[in-house]
């Protein structure tokens, strides 16, 4: 990893915006100069193929009466036209015979893309499936794993209360079952032990939902391995969760 040292004062503001008299022995950068300069490596997953499915496009119009679209942002990998692909959670495979924007058709999208992907054939999809390879697909379950950041300040996590569970374009209901362990954010140490996360802790557990989610890792796909947790009552996010390999 490349680490670079900046000495800085941020009560007093030195080397922040602009060089400081008080430093005068340093000869580097000031760390708004490096952060705008610095390089950082692309965290989009080229490789895994998925699509999120926002949104079904049917016009009411004659003059398109046979398109059916299906709008989304590309999570990872690359559409083109003609890729083989499947729908989750059908298993239904078609073709991709076309990629709408909003600047017209394009041939290929890759992660970040906005657009429409067009299918040969007419199928039964709806909002939070997902549109992958066949030979390349997100791994499909109810019972997870995550690392879960508690952000709610009126109430701690509780164990078995019913949540709304946000993924990529997905809703559905879940529960903690078990937190597994708390992260000390001081000594890093794992905490085994722990019922329960209050405001700002962190720790590992295993989560059930109604529905199950077709996701990836949070180290290979940070959108389709990162949900949310929202409370059903006041509408509150409570926690920001990464999706983890289970432990076998």
């Amino acid at each position: 990893r490349d680490v670079t040292f900046l000495p800085i004062s941020a009560l007093l503001g030195d080397n922040v915006v602009s060089r400081s008299p008080n430093l005068t022995w340093f000869e580097g950068p000031t760390l708004l100069h490096h952060l705008e300069n610095v390089y950082t490596a692309s965290d989009d997953n080229r490789v895994d193929a998925r699509f999120p499915v926002q949104y079904v496009i049917r016009p009411q119009r004659a003059e398109h009466h046979d398109y059916r679209g299906y709008a989304g942002r590309v999570a990872g990998g690359v559409f083109r036209v003609g890729d083989d692909v499947m729908v989750l959670p059908s298993g239904l495979t078609s073709t991709i015979t076309g990629i709408d924007t909003p600047d017209g058709p394009v041939t290929e999208a890759g992660p970040g893309h906005a657009v429409t992907l067009l299918l040969a054939d007419d199928l039964s999809v709806s909002r939070g499936d997902m549109i992958c390879r066949p030979n390349n697909r997100p791994r499909q379950s109810q019972s997870l794993e995550a690392m879960l950041c508690w952000m709610d300040d009126a109430a701690p996590l509780q164990p078995n209360r019913i949540y709304s569970l946000k993924h990529t374009s997905k809703l559905a209901r879940a529960k903690v079952t078990k937190v597994l362990y708390r992260l000390n954010i001081s000594t890093l140490h794992r905490e085994p032990g722990i019922e329960s996360l209050s405001l700002n802790e962190i720790g590992r557990v295993e989560l059930h939902t109604t529905t199950p989610l077709f996701y990836d890792d949070y180290h290979v796909n940070r959108i389709t391995g990162s949900f949310i947790l929202v409370d059903e009552h006041s509408g509150q996010t409570c926690a920001a969760g990464m999706l983890l390999s289970p432990r076998t």
